[in-house]
């Protein structure tokens, strides 16, 4: 078969190939974690030659953070580990039979396959939402979502019509969980304090966003918080939609079952659904995407295959649909499984996983935020500042941290983002 391998030396006697399908937070902790042991040979396939930091996407979105803050080449991680290659590459096709990963840039042969790929947005099947709306899962994404707010105010200063600049200065945010809250806080935080000012022309009090949830309450997974989280967003001027369904979509008005909103900015943070991916048995794949895989997180009808992160769906008593998912859940998830691959080549029995809940939590503006932890939920100022500093501790690379510390300290201080361009990438001679 040819391009199998490309420039990857076989695996070494008493060796095995461990092949990891993406780099966000479960796949790149797991590949860290079996770099460690010689005995391993580790090849992490991703899209992108860069580990993303999703949490904070909305503030890339807002003119917050760079691109670069969030992001962490995956190269520079394993600089010093002679058994770890990196392959940037599209997956189009597992080969189980012959244990074969079939990419863009060819075939890869393992051992053990992992499938981290996490998850895409989910448009639930409406093609006018999914060509005219935007999603939130990417830099690429989120670099898109600010050049178009920015854009769409550009336009509004020189249109006559006053429709078109309403659909230009409105925004609509689909979906009340943690994305689409803090999208919405920072968004009207940009609209109370900053944007006013670089555009006099234009008259803000006539801006409208809009927050639309399908169910009766914001942040779903999180209990007490949601009253608080719907208090804060309306005391920033948002306006919280609960109990409202989306139905289309055409790029300037957006129709819901509780009437028409004009606005040429919708995001859909509304849900999300497993990556495709083919070639593993049928079944195996639940309706919303997710890969279902046993208590050791093996997926269901295979010896050698497995997946943690949003993309795993392990079905327990105290999750019957899945764990959550969230970082510290593939984080954990990548971490059972490192010690099961070593112990599996030990002859050790295999650990089952057992998700430890360590919380959940969601920033809404300036000195707002809830946190629900499973021991104490709270919210305001001391939230706020518990959501930065784990969201700080979270982030790869200690240049990164320092960056996104300087500039949120920056920003608390003189309410001003400097980040506020818009880029067209394009080739010029």
């Amino acid at each position: 078969m040819e391009n199998t391998d490309i420039n990857i030396p076989s695996p070494q006697k008493g060796q095995q190939r461990i092949v990891i399908l993406g780099a966000g937070f479960g796949g790149l902790k797991l590949a860290r974690l079996l770099a460690k042991h010689k005995n391993n040979q580790v090849v992490v396939i991703d899209r992108n030659n860069y580990h993303q930091f999703q949490p904070l996407l909305y503030q890339v979105a807002t003119a917050g953070l760079e691109p670069s803050s969030i992001s962490f080449p995956i190269r520079k991680i394993f600089q010093k580990r002679q058994n770890v290659f990196i392959r940037i590459a599209e997956i189009e096709k597992i080969d189980a039979q012959n244990h074969l990963v079939q990419t863009s840039k060819g075939f890869y042969k393992y051992d053990k396959l992992v499938v981290a790929l996490g998850t895409t947005t989910n448009f639930f099947g409406n093609r006018d939402v999914e060509e005219n709306g935007i999603g939130l899962k990417t830099v690429s994404e989120a670099l898109y979502i600010r050049n178009q707010i920015l854009k769409n105010y550009e336009n509004a200063l020189v249109t006559a019509n006053d429709q078109e600049r309403e659909a230009a200065l409105n925004i609509a945010i689909v979906g009340g969980g943690p994305t689409g809250v803090e999208l919405a806080g920072a968004v009207a935080e940009l609209r109370n304090s900053i944007l006013p000012k670089e555009y006099p022309e234009l008259d803000f009090s006539k801006m409208n966003i809009f927050l639309i949830e399908a169910t009766g309450r914001l942040l779903g997974g999180m209990s007490l918080s949601s009253q608080k989280a719907k208090r804060y967003l309306q005391k920033l001027g948002v306006n919280v939609l609960l109990n409202t369904r989306v139905e289309s979509y055409n790029g300037q008005t957006v129709d819901t079952d509780a009437g028409a909103i004009l606005s040429s900015n919708v995001v859909w943070a509304a849900g999300m659904k497993g990556t495709p991916v083919t070639g593993l048995p049928a079944g195996t794949f639940l309706p919303n995407g997710r890969i279902s895989v046993n208590e050791f997180n093996k997926v269901n009808g295979t010896d050698n295959i497995y997946a943690i992160g949003d993309i795993a769906s392990m079905a327990t008593s105290e999750y019957p649909s899945g764990h959550p998912q969230v970082a510290p859940g593939a984080i954990q998830q990548a971490e059972n499984l490192a010690r099961n691959l070593v112990r599996e080549m030990q002859g050790k029995p295999l650990l089952p996983f057992r998700y430890k809940d360590m919380g959940t939590m969601a920033t809404v503006g300036r000195n707002l935020a809830v946190v629900d932890l499973p021991f104490l939920k709270f919210g305001g100022f001391f939230a706020w500042v518990t959501w930065m500093f784990v969201h700080l501790m979270s982030i790869i690379g200690t240049k990164n941290r320092f960056f996104i510390f300087v500039n949120w300290l920056t920003n608390y201080f003189t309410y001003n983002l400097s980040l506020r361009l818009i880029i067209k990438p394009r080739k010029t001679s």
